[in-house]
């Protein structure tokens, strides 16, 4: 009887070395990484979005009506208010005390619900402050408007996109100038394409080939370079500069550049993602069960703070109960609702 290893030998393998691609050059291969990275971090922020925007749609299901309800409570109250100023019935400390009460709805109102009250913090807040919270609401000064470039979220319920855009108006001036300097910047790396081109051009330009094969290699390859330069697409111009052969230290200097511009804007992706995720707006940090808890509770409140309103409201329409309300609230230490 023959022995089993006999009759069915073990199988033999040989390594067999496969041909590789040219690495490049370590410029090269780290804007290769880099360009993942982004692409991959892009994917994932795409993905919290869009997490978002469903825990977003579930939570406007259920506090919507009860915020949409407080909202309109607060702002009944400015027509009773604005009056009140008119009357001459109320001191000079009364009126001083309504006109806060004026600015705290206001501000409650944009910081809390997202309501753009910017004409009438304009039209009441105090000389000294005036001028710094105008700054940050839209004037006929170019400093104080809302970026061109900002666009509301379609999907985002009224609330959110107004309280969007009045982030973007508080946006400060270093903020401003920050994003001035990056998008200069940036301009000044994508006027790099005609150089890019050329450095392309030099390296695949069928001419300079006498391989037949390699020729008709570097012809497809040259149409793929003119096509994304014609395209001014500098995304693709730089992919084929880190595919190339061995590159020269002016490619390698470019690529290089744009690394360090690509690892910065991974820092900003994941910025966006924290704050996707644990921001005001923010949707984890809580299990399902707490979240469903704290919902539960913030209806409650805002119907609580609906009712109270209300009846503050009715209040507000009688001088002499408006100077009620005012000494309540002095003697609470208050000086908003």
């Amino acid at each position: 009887m023959k022995k089993a290893a006999s009759t069915h030998p073990a199988p033999v393998t040989v390594p067999v070395r496969l041909d590789e691609k040219h690495a490049g050059s370590p410029a090269q291969a780290a804007f290769r990484q880099a360009i993942l990275d982004v692409e991959n971090l892009r994917e994932r922020l795409r993905d919290l979005r869009a997490e978002q925007a469903e825990a977003r749609r579930r939570y406007w299901q259920q506090v919507g009506p009860a915020a949409t309800a407080v909202v309109a409570a607060r702002r009944s109250l400015f027509p009773s208010l604005e009056e009140a100023l008119l009357l001459g019935y109320f001191s000079r400390l009364e009126e001083e005390q309504i006109t806060d009460l004026i600015l705290g709805n206001a501000r409650s109102l944009e910081e809390r619900f997202g309501e753009d009250e910017s004409e009438i913090i304009r039209k009441y807040a105090p000389a000294g402050r005036r001028s710094s919270d105008t700054k940050a609401k839209p004037d006929s000064s170019a400093s104080s408007q809302i970026p061109e470039e900002y666009i509301p979220d379609p999907s985002l319920p009224p609330h959110e996109q107004a309280a969007a855009a009045a982030r973007a108006r508080r946006q400060t001036k270093a903020q401003r100038a920050k994003q001035a300097a990056e998008q200069a910047d940036q301009k000044q790396l994508e006027s790099n394409a005609k150089t890019i081109y050329r450095q392309l051009a030099r390296t695949h330009h069928p001419d300079l080939e006498r391989d037949p094969e390699k020729q008709a290699d570097k012809t497809a390859q040259m149409q793929r370079i003119t096509e994304a330069y014609e395209a001014d697409d500098l995304y693709t111009l730089l992919q084929l500069l880190a595919e190339s052969g061995p590159a020269d230290a002016e490619s390698d200097d470019v690529l290089a550049r744009y690394t360090r511009a690509l690892l910065q804007q991974q820092i900003t992706l994941k910025q966006e993602m924290n704050e996707v995720k644990y921001g005001p707006t923010g949707f984890q940090g809580a299990s399902a069960k707490k979240q469903e808890a704290e919902l539960r509770q913030l209806k409650r409140d805002l119907r609580a703070e609906a009712e109270y309103v209300q009846h503050v409201g009715v209040l507000l329409r009688e001088p002499d109960g408006l100077r009620d309300v005012l000494r309540q609230l002095a003697a609470e230490g208050m000086s908003s609702i």
